[in-house]
């Protein structure tokens, strides 16, 4: 089932920590800990390898060959194992004649490569944009990989990975494509975490069931290390990264060593009610609430980004689920503490007037705490770069 599958809880990608440095006995036991350690159960049921895994020359026949030293018994006995682990097995290629890494890619190989892949037991492909050649059309790159993959006997999920150049979001949904990736590649930082959450303003109303917007791998519980690491983050800033994904429904794909992780960052890895709100089936979009502000407003102590997107540094963000709860996410990405009157909303800006006789019971997803909203008004005060998340039921006064 494509719609569940790409959307929530399910990855594991060894790019942003491990780069080019890879191998089969780092998948298989990378295997074993997302089996043994719960990631499986949780939700987390694909394992993608990604660039770097090839020969850097096709073999006579122009079939993609595995690097033998790197994957010595070859991909169909990696996939092998993954699946006998109960997990399903993803690889990477790219759009154009060379991938990013420059192995490679499949620009006029489409077909013969979606066989290869299907061969050897491939359940997720992603696919990359760079050195595509310039003068054919973008949706065409996409098109034809989305068509060899429809048509080569396997159930392959398919990962665009244009970064959302040349408007991906106006062809994507056209081209078989069952998740696509709507930004550039994710460091591991908070200056990179918020530049991301800001770029999704502009193309919320372009993710939705059947083509899901993929955000970019996570960075959380990275600290700083692996292949984009870039200074790291502390538990909070992971914390509004992880949470802002899943109220925006991107897939959640883990970036970091999971056989090295802090008992913490797991917990918020695993966290039901997160993974729920990814996961809702409806898929509704998200809406800011706290804002009455004209889109081009400028004000102070608010960062310039805001001109272009429409994104203040300290948002309340809301969307609807598919059991009448509400998912409410408070988010702080200002380099300075927030107070109850920046973080604010009342609730007829969620549908209910006071004249309603309802109210909203408040459960915070970390730590439990219920409360009732009085007054028809929530508000809140936030840490810099902090972030809290609810889920509100109505109830009666």
């Amino acid at each position: 089932n494509y719609d569940t599958l790409t959307r929530g809880a399910g990855l594991w990608n060894s790019w942003n920590t491990f780069g080019n440095d890879i191998s089969e006995e780092l998948i298989m036991k990378t295997a074993d800990v997302m089996v043994n350690e719960g990631f499986l159960d949780a939700g987390y049921e694909y394992l993608v390898i990604d660039d770097c895994w090839s020969m850097h020359e096709r073999d006579k026949d122009g079939k993609l060959v595995a690097d033998p030293v790197k994957f010595p018994h070859g991909m169909k006995y990696v996939a092998d194992y993954v699946h006998s682990k109960g997990l399903k097995f993803g690889m990477y290629s790219c759009a154009g004649p060379v991938t990013c890494a420059n192995f490679p890619g499949s620009f006029d190989h489409e077909f013969v490569d979606a066989k290869t892949f299907a061969e050897w037991g491939v359940d997720f492909l992603k696919y990359d944009y760079c050195f595509r050649p310039f003068g054919v059309a973008p949706d065409h790159f996409y098109k034809r990989m989305g068509l060899a993959l429809a048509t080569c006997g396997r159930d392959i999920l398919f990962s665009a990975c244009s970064w959302g150049a040349d408007d991906t979001k106006n062809w994507i949904k056209e081209a078989n494509v069952h998740m696509w990736r709507s930004t550039g590649d994710i460091f591991d930082n908070f200056d990179s975490i918020k530049f991301i959450a800001q770029s999704q303003i502009k193309v919320a109303e372009y993710n939705g069931l059947g083509c899901f917007n993929d955000m970019d791998m996570l960075v959380v519980g990275m600290n700083g290390k692996g292949n984009v690491g870039r200074g790291g983050c502390n538990y909070d800033e992971y914390f509004t990264h992880f949470a802002f994904w899943c109220l925006y429904g991107s897939p959640l794909m883990i970036g970091c060593d999971i056989r090295d992780m802090d008992p913490e960052i797991k917990k918020m890895l695993f966290n039901k009610d997160l993974i729920r709100i990814n996961q809702d089936k409806k898929y509704n979009t998200p809406f800011v609430i706290n804002t009455n502000r004209k889109k081009n407003e400028k004000l102070s102590n608010e960062n310039p980004f805001y001109y272009e997107t429409g994104f203040t540094d300290i948002q309340i963000i809301a969307k609807y689920l598919d059991d009448g709860k509400i998912a409410i996410g408070c988010f702080n990405f200002a380099d300075y503490d927030s107070n109850y009157v920046s973080t604010y909303f009342p609730t007829f800006q969620l549908g209910l007037p006071e004249t309603s006789g309802k109210t909203l019971k408040m459960r915070d997803v970390i730590t439990g705490e219920e409360f009732v909203i009085k007054n028809g008004y929530f508000s809140t005060n936030l840490k810099a770069h902090c972030t809290k998340m609810y889920i509100a039921e109505v109830i009666d006064k």
